[in-house]
């Protein structure tokens, strides 16, 4: 990489959180701001993976030097409690058309991977230990598809989940609603505040939530599948 890569750092007293600005998902934690950043470098290689085919151009950096911390922003519980929780400047933009492509290409990557490892691994054997609190596979694709629901609802938009369907069912489900609460976004028709006037989240922040959520879990399954 010639040029650096620009990153935003969440630190919480005992967490931190380093994040790709142009590659929202992309979001690792360490204890300290060094360790965050050097999770992310880490983490560039299994990302690779995940877009191949989809035509982006991502080179994952070699080392933290390729870094360029461009914003701080102070953590909360939820920071430490190891889920990132704050919104870097960036996503306060409007969402355009050339990143709703850009995003919606993301996002589906990161559920076709998702997909085909979790529904892959089902009635497998995980290991166990503290990361997942030891939940088999089935209750790991049920928490990220409720999660993911939540973070639809702070865009103002719904999905049912039917527990009938299989996994793949429910997941397309998903993953149709979020395609259709970005296209919304994109044509600015996401409400700002919500019925009790709470603020919303904004379309892109949406991305870099609901994409880190998919990856991470992505992730620990096969971290811990035996």
């Amino acid at each position: 990489m010639t040029d650096k890569l620009d990153v935003y750092l969440e630190i919480g007293p005992k967490r931190s959180f380093a994040g790709a600005l142009d590659w929202p998902g992309w979001n690792r934690v360490g204890r300290s701001e060094e360790e965050a950043l050097q999770a992310l470098v880490d983490y560039g290689p299994r990302l690779a993976l995940v877009l191949e085919g989809t035509g982006l151009d991502f080179q994952p950096p070699a080392s933290s030097d390729e870094l360029r911390v461009v914003e701080r922003l102070e953590g909360t519980r939820t920071t430490d409690f190891g889920a990132p929780d704050m919104m870097p400047t960036q996503d306060n933009e409007i969402l355009d058309g050339a990143d709703l492509a850009r995003y919606e290409t993301l996002l589906g990557a990161y559920w076709q991977a998702f997909e085909a490892t979790a529904v892959g691994a089902i009635g497998r054997e995980l290991r166990k230990g503290p990361r997942g609190g030891g939940r088999d596979v089935e209750a790991i694709i049920d928490h990220v598809l409720s999660a993911e629901a939540s973070y639809l609802r702070r865009l103002g938009q719904k999905v049912e989940l039917d527990e009938g369907e299989d996994a793949s069912a429910q997941i397309a489900r998903v993953r149709q609603a979020e395609l259709d609460a970005l296209a919304a976004g994109a044509r600015g028709e996401l409400p700002e505040r919500g019925p009790r006037g709470g603020k919303m989240w904004p379309a892109r922040y949406f991305v870099r939530r609901a994409g880190w959520h998919v990856l991470d879990h992505l992730w620990e399954i096969e971290d811990r599948l035996l």
